[in-house]
């Protein structure tokens, strides 16, 4: 999200979290003053490869409840953040395969983990890697699952959901499927998404 008035008409479908992306390389890359978002939706601040002080210097300006770490963010990394009383999502890229034992550093220093597809970008590559992979996963650390999804992906979404690998994931992350243009997100088409799903 970037935009008021857009921003203000995505929050009348009360979602759980709207993200917001300091990152200076996306054409999403948020820069101007927050407007007021309405009580229980959670502000998340997406973050590729920054500085420490540079997460937390934005975590204050923004008043973020959560921090997304979309680069090669340490363990370590993580901790430090962990004194900032914000949440941390840290965010891992699959394709067809993956090896979930790369995770166990970080599941004592942070709070979810979000799968995302592998692509060109760090994120918004608006396809899916293949769910069947989360078949694996073992950790308790709740998961946010992202990549390529839309109303397309409905009823494969909701089949997923009663399965045994979605018995962690916490949230459905949506992105470029609903936009008109970076940043600028369809309110029709996301309500259409949240009611059907």
């Amino acid at each position: 999200m970037k935009y008021k008035a857009n921003i203000e008409a995505i929050a009348a479908l009360k979602p759980d979290y709207m993200g917001f992306i300091f990152s200076e390389n996306s054409p999403r890359h948020m820069t101007e003053p927050l407007s007021e978002i309405p009580q229980g939706i959670k502000k998340v601040g997406v973050f590729v490869d920054t500085s420490l002080e540079n997460v937390k210097k934005t975590t204050q300006a923004y008043g973020l409840d959560l921090v997304q770490l979309h680069g090669q963010e340490s363990p370590e990394f993580c901790r430090e953040l962990q004194n900032e009383a914000v949440k941390i999502i840290k965010v891992f890229s699959i394709k067809n395969t993956f090896d979930f034992g790369q995770l166990v550093p970080y599941k004592s220093c942070v709070d979810y983990f979000l799968f995302d597809t592998k692509g060109p970008n760090p994120g918004g590559n608006g396809y899916c890697f293949d769910w069947t992979v989360l078949e694996n996963y073992n950790l308790k650390t709740p998961y946010f699952l992202s990549g390529g999804i839309g109303c397309d992906k409905i009823k494969v979404l909701n089949k997923f959901r009663k399965s045994a690998s979605a018995a962690h994931c916490h949230a459905i992350d949506v992105n470029s499927k609903f936009e008109l243009k970076p940043a600028v997100k369809d309110p029709i088409k996301l309500k259409t998404f949240i009611q059907k799903l």
